[in-house]
């Protein structure tokens, strides 16, 4: 069945922060007074906070009694990580001509009113036929769920849906599960369930012609 459907990820395929986000994350906890707290640790309520509207969960669950807001926090981080997003280079032409061949969709895991600012910083909120932000479902990715969701929104089949991410097991394994092709942004050795493979700063010269291959 040929490909009628090209679906991304965001963070570190479509866009990088220009600073770590060890560093972002410094950055947001100095501004509110908050003790300062490691990605690790982050990530690990992050992973458990998928489904949110905000980032208040995450730091609900990380700060305790700290005296500190977790709203005031969650809204410095988003602003923090917004405001250091840049796109890969020539990725908006590439989703743009993408669009005259395929429908296009954007699945990103994280709460929503996150995700939904860096599109506005990016300038992106009209660039995709369909976006899902995990905060919206009862499951981000890897969750088959997380993959459905995008696949109905775009009104295709799994099997002609390509998902185009850099996580191994959190995109490309879990699109894999789901029954999606799959294309892994990496520098590295894909793993087994990808179809295909790209660096992120190859995106513009070899995506398309990568997908016309599967």
């Amino acid at each position: 069945m040929p490909v009628s459907a090209v679906a991304f990820d965001l963070d570190y395929t479509l866009c990088v922060p220009e600073r770590d986000r060890q560093t972002l994350l410094d950055e947001a906890t100095a501004a509110v007074g908050a003790p300062r707290l490691s990605r690790e640790t982050y990530l690990d309520a992050h992973r458990r906070n998928l489904t949110n509207e905000t980032r208040e969960a995450i730091f609900t669950d990380l700060l305790d009694d700290e005296g500190v807001s977790p709203a005031a926090l969650a809204d410095a981080y988003r602003d923090t990580i917004s405001d250091a997003l840049v796109p890969v280079e020539g990725v908006e032409a590439l989703v743009t001509d993408l669009r005259e061949s395929y429908r296009i969709g954007l699945l990103t895991d994280g709460p929503v009113r996150a995700q939904r600012a860096k599109l506005d910083a990016l300038g992106w909120t009209e660039l995709f036929d369909a976006v899902v932000v995990t905060g919206t479902l009862d499951a981000g990715k890897p969750d088959e769920r997380a993959f459905r969701a995008v696949i109905e929104e775009l009104s295709t089949a799994a099997e002609e849906t390509v998902y185009v991410g850099d996580h191994p097991d959190i995109d490309i394994a879990g699109a894999h599960a789901a029954g999606l092709r799959t294309i892994q942004v990496t520098d590295d050795e894909p793993i087994a369930e990808a179809d295909g493979a790209v660096e992120r700063n190859a995106l513009t010269a070899h995506l398309p012609n990568l997908i016309e291959s599967l």
